[in-house]
Formats: C-alpha cells, sequence, structure tokens
C-alpha cells in the first residue's frame, strides 16, 4: 500500500534536472519577494544514498556522505558571508535556513524533524528533488539545464509532478514566474496556490 504524501502547503519546493541550474538563484529571489510580508524560512536538502558511502560525483567529494551519524542531521545555518548555498539563502532575507542531510530511507523522519520547528504562518522555500517522493507541497517547480541533457536519477522521478518547468535561462523570465506564485494567508496559515 502506498504511504500517503505529508501536506506542505506554505511550501515552494524547487528541483533541478542537475547541478548548478539555478536552484539557489530562484530560491533567493522568491525570499526576496517575500521577505517583506512574510516570515520566510529556507531550507536545502541533500539526500545520501548510504552512510560512509563514496561519493555519488566521484573523487574525494565534500565529506557530507562520509560524516552523517545519525539518520538524519538538520542544521541551521546562521552565516550568511560564506559562499554557499544556505549562505546565500540566509543573505537574501530568509529568516532562518535549515540544511537537512538525509538517507533516503528516512527523508520523512528528517522532514517531520524540521517541520516540528515551523509555523504554518511561515513561508518555506525549499531546495530538493527526492523531498516530493515524500511532500505534497503547495507548488512544484523542476528547474530544467538546458545546457545539459543528462537528467539526474532524483529529478527524473518526481519531473512528472512538478507544477511549473523552467529553463534554467530563466534571468530575464524569473519575475514573470514569481507572479505567477500565489500565496493565501489567513487565520489557518499560509498556502501556496499554483
Amino acid at each position: 500500500m502506498k504511504k500517503e504524501l505529508m501536506s506542505i502547503e506554505h511550501m515552494i519546493l524547487i528541483g533541478s534536472t542537475g547541478r548548478n541550474s539555478g536552484k539557489t538563484t530562484l530560491a533567493a529571489s522568491l525570499i526576496r519577494k517575500w521577505k517583506g510580508e512574510l516570515s520566510v524560512i529556507a531550507l536545502k536538502v541533500t539526500t545520501i544514498e548510504h552512510k560512509n558511502g563514496k561519493c555519488p560525483r566521484g573523487g574525494e567529494g565534500c565529506g557530507i556522505c562520509t560524516n552523517i551519524e545519525d539518520n538524519f542531521e538538520l542544521v541551521e545555518e546562521i552565516n550568511p558571508n560564506k559562499n554557499k548555498d544556505t549562505s546565500l539563502l540566509l543573505s537574501a532575507g530568509a529568516d532562518r535556513v535549515y540544511w537537512l542531510k538525509c538517507l533516503n530511507d528516512h527523508l520523512e523522519e528528517g522532514i517531520e524533524c524540521f517541520m516540528s520547528k515551523i509555523s504554518k504562518n511561515t513561508l518555506i522555500i525549499c531546495e530538493s528533488n527526492s523531498l516530493r517522493n515524500v511532500v505534497l507541497p503547495g507548488s512544484f517547480v523542476m528547474i530544467k539545464n538546458i545546457c545539459n541533457d543528462s537528467i539526474k536519477k532524483s529529478a527524473a522521478e518526481v519531473m512528472n509532478k512538478a507544477d511549473f518547468i523552467l529553463e534554467n535561462d530563466f534571468t530575464n523570465k524569473i519575475d514573470d514566474f514569481i507572479n505567477k506564485i500565489i500565496i493565501e494567508k489567513d487565520s489557518e496559515g499560509i498556502r501556496v496556490k499554483k
């Protein structure tokens, strides 16, 4: 029996077909758009196949896949001045930024831990492909990297679930896309409309 997805109506989920496609650029633009009107929390999710496994990108890697001790780790970014995605999201104006490093089989457990810290009156801007397998966000946008025809496995699994597909040459079209996102707020909380 297929498990029901966790509904997170106050989340805009951003996926991509490959690395360096513009997820963080889009996320930062979304944060800047709503930071004055709403509380905005950013989340970056990194899924890991195996503890102490080899880097899926080859070579020595960055150490993420080899240093996770539990099934997941949730870290808050506090430094907006580093050249990391999470720091860029913080410097864009997010109230808080988290990085969820998680074994694939424990993604639901990791997102439940994150959600236990977040109010329904908060807009969540999240970067992840794999998270779409366990959550139903208010809106899911997939960025298609037009410079590279290959598609990450995690993107191929969820691309058909995207509400929007943007090509990563979107710099001139980013405002048009952002204006398509509608956010409703009432006593129940925030909802992102497709």
